[in-house]
């Protein structure tokens, strides 16, 4: 998998590397095939605005947008999907430390979420329907949990030599 992971924010405390882990983690347990891409971007408070009212026609910044390229979707029981680009996921670290304080488990957490949940937008999910969001986030919330699970494990030989 080609994950580019980019910090336009300006916001130091970003850890890129994890970004990335987390992002390969979300797309391994969707099954979506090993040679798709994804960019992740961090932006501050004025592009996210921008891109928020061009593409989304509402005021002020967001904290994330996904922004799909090939229409992907996730792989099956014992397949994976189609490789592909899967498209951007753009997050705003500001947005984010504030929603991570409300919430009560900070701005790493609160990134982690929007990453994960700006993912799932790529690969077709949606939330606007109770069903849907139901689906949507129910399964978020299963992949932070595996996520969490697996960096308390620690990296496995195969992690430590990517």
């Amino acid at each position: 998998m080609t994950i580019e992971v980019a910090n336009e924010s300006g916001v130091a405390g970003v850890d890129e590397e994890r970004l990335s882990r987390l992002t390969r983690h979300v797309l391994d347990a969707m099954r979506v095939h090993p040679l798709a891409e994804l960019s992740v971007v961090l932006v501050d408070e004025g592009p996210m605005t921008d891109l928020h009212v061009r593409w989304m026609d509402e005021p002020g910044p967001t904290d994330v947008l996904s922004f799909p390229m090939d229409e992907l979707r996730p792989g099956g029981p014992g397949r994976t999907s189609e490789p592909g680009v899967l498209g951007d996921v753009i997050i705003c670290p500001q947005v984010a430390q504030r929603q991570g304080e409300t919430a009560g488990h900070g701005t790493r957490a609160e990134i982690d979420l929007l990453c994960t949940h700006g993912i799932l937008h790529l690969l077709g999910f949606d939330h606007a329907e109770p069903e849907e969001h139901k689906e949507m986030f129910g399964l978020q919330a299963e992949i932070l949990q595996s996520w969490a699970e697996s960096e308390a494990a620690g990296p496995t030989g195969d992690e430590r030599s990517r």
